[in-house]
């Protein structure tokens, strides 16, 4: 059990951790560049990281991976509505209907 200073001294180094390759881009501003291939690489972090919390709320149902299962099909139904129309509510409506049907009428 860490008590006292050891505590403070691992906040303390914990925050530098986390604030130093934060704010160095701050700080250095335009004097330090990335390299092209890690600025290409750094385009799909957004989407890299919408996956990684998007993909255990549809694979995993009851702490097991499921991969066929009715979310899994409400988010087919989400994606395929998505890339045919660009109205921002449909993607919506037909992954909840398509949720609704499945658990309600089919009881899945």
């Amino acid at each position: 059990m860490m008590e006292g200073i050891w505590l403070w001294i691992s906040f303390a180094l914990v925050s530098m951790a986390t604030h130093i390759p934060r704010g160095s881009f701050i700080v250095l501003g335009q004097r330090a560049s990335l390299p092209p291939a890690v600025l290409g690489a750094l385009r799909y972090a957004p989407a890299a990281a919408l996956a990684a919390i998007v993909a255990p709320g549809v694979f995993v149902v009851e702490g097991a991976v499921q991969p066929f299962n009715p979310k899994f099909a409400a988010a087919i139904a989400v994606l395929v509505v998505t890339l045919r129309w660009k109205n921002p509510w449909l993607p919506f409506i037909a992954g909840m209907g398509v949720l609704l049907a499945l658990r309600k009428g089919l009881g899945l």
